[in-house]
């Protein structure tokens, strides 16, 4: 089996910095193939207008970073939410990059990052049952599933895991 020449490189080491504004509007771009669209943003004037998630300058800076390569390019963004002894972590690549192999390193290294940022908290994610891509990058990356649960979302009731992040076993 012929190996992609399309495949990117998965980066030596992911830094991550605060989610910039020029970053945010960035990421109001990517667009996702089905069935990954849902995981889009709207765009950036309504959601800076009505203050949604990284729209909301505190948000953005307290809670979210993006992800950069060596080169200083935009690969990724992780979201950092604080919950009591819990950092929940919300992740996303660059929709160029899915499906290469990227997801475990990337998730990985987040989840490193929020072990820096509040070091006893336990760091946990929750994913759609449906997206196995993302389920197995997570297991690889040494996330388990420890719940199962029903919850609704836009387009209406989903099963969803919560994964937690068991350092050291991937």
């Amino acid at each position: 089996m012929g190996q992609n020449p399309m495949k990117p490189a998965i980066p030596a080491s992911w830094h991550f910095q605060i989610l910039s504004r020029e970053h945010a509007q960035e990421l109001c771009r990517w667009r996702y193939e089905s069935p990954f669209d849902l995981y889009g943003w709207s765009d950036w004037d309504r959601m800076a207008a009505e203050g949604l998630e990284f729209g909301d300058d505190a948000i953005r800076i307290a809670q979210y970073a993006a992800a950069l390569d060596e080169q200083g390019t935009m690969i990724g963004f992780a979201q950092f939410f604080p919950l009591l002894g819990v950092t929940r972590l919300g992740l996303g690549l660059r929709p160029d990059l899915c499906g290469f192999g990227l997801g475990p390193a990337f998730a990985r290294s987040a989840a490193e990052e929020a072990r820096k940022r509040a070091p006893h908290d336990e760091i946990d994610l929750e994913v759609l049952a449906w997206n196995t891509r993302a389920i197995r990058a997570y297991a690889k990356a040494g996330f388990a599933v420890t719940d199962t649960y029903e919850r609704q979302t836009p387009a209406g009731p989903a099963t969803f895991y919560c994964m937690v992040y068991e350092e050291g076993s991937a």
